[in-house]
């Protein structure tokens, strides 16, 4: 009896935590293509311009600016990514590629964070009219992620 009441706890728990952070219930269907300002998930604070483009059906993003304070490099390499990416300069790299649109929202692709040159698995959607964009970058399933919210530059 015990093990039933602790196992309903547990999925409507695992439930209502999926609903929270699935974007099916507000997302709009207004494209993400554009120039995004990007806000740091922890500090609130701008970091960068990122510009999304749709090729071939594949949604990519392109960081194009850097906000960054004067004590800081301006114009800083990715030194702790792999691959192509590697001490490449973080301005005019692609971090966002291979996105789909697959109903209100634009999955299946990868987000590259050039501060600890890490690839995720990423989701993203629009809301209030496409002004923001929920941008989710996770490990396995989209529950173990963080979402920074972007706001359309132009």
């Amino acid at each position: 009896m015990m093990q039933k009441i602790i196992l309903r706890a547990l999925t409507f728990a695992v439930a209502l935590f999926s609903a929270a952070v699935s974007p099916s219930y507000a997302a709009d269907a207004i494209s993400p293509v554009g120039l995004w300002r990007t806000i740091d998930d922890e500090t609130g604070k701008a970091k960068s311009l990122v510009r999304i483009t749709e090729v071939n059906g594949e949604f990519q993003g392109t960081i194009e600016k850097l906000f960054r304070e004067p004590s800081e490099d301006q114009t800083p390499r990715c030194d702790k990514c792999t691959g192509d990416k590697k001490d490449k300069p973080v301005i005019g790299m692609m971090i966002m590629t291979g996105l789909k649109h697959d109903g209100k929202i634009y999955a299946g692709g990868e987000i590259t964070d050039p501060k600890n040159g890490k690839t995720y698995k990423c989701k993203m959607w629009t809301e209030e009219q496409g002004k923001k964009l929920h941008v989710r970058g996770f490990i396995g399933m989209a529950l173990l992620g963080r979402t920074q919210i972007w706001v359309r530059e132009q």
